[in-house]
């Protein structure tokens, strides 16, 4: 899966390459990072938004930068002379929506689970350290 996962990555690229290629853009940067549209810690999108040298940021689809929010960095990125393009806008809003709360729900379900390992092994200690007293 991990495999795949990087081979479909590698693609992407190539794609996005080649169509800043087409263009005439000049490539300055490629940044790719595998993690969630969800997810608020990616580094590297963090780097890259920071980055005033990068004057526009083309991404495949408008998930792959964000799920949600991506107006708001469109209009701070706007404000610099900077801009967000997305080869492949959505084309049908209901899908997207769907894809949206197929996400949301799978991140929450994560994180709930996520919260109930934490919450075990607080106990386990809690049990721990109650015993060496």
């Amino acid at each position: 899966m991990q495999e795949s996962l990087h081979l479909n990555l590698e693609r992407q690229k190539d794609r996005l390459v080649s169509y800043c290629n087409a263009k005439g853009y000049k490539v300055a940067k490629i940044v790719t990072e595998i993690g969630s549209g969800l997810n608020d810690f990616r580094p590297k999108l963090e780097n890259l938004l920071i980055d005033k040298e990068i004057t526009t940021i083309v991404v495949e689809h408008k998930d792959r930068l964000c799920r949600f929010g991506t107006n708001y960095i469109e209009k701070l990125l706007k404000m610099q002379n900077r801009e967000i393009e997305i080869v492949n806008p959505v084309q049908d809003e209901r899908s997207d929506l769907m894809e949206d709360f197929v996400s949301i729900i799978t991140s929450f379900t994560a994180r709930l689970y996520g919260q109930r390992r934490s919450k075990r092994k607080t106990e386990k200690l809690i049990e721990k350290l109650e015993t060496e007293i």
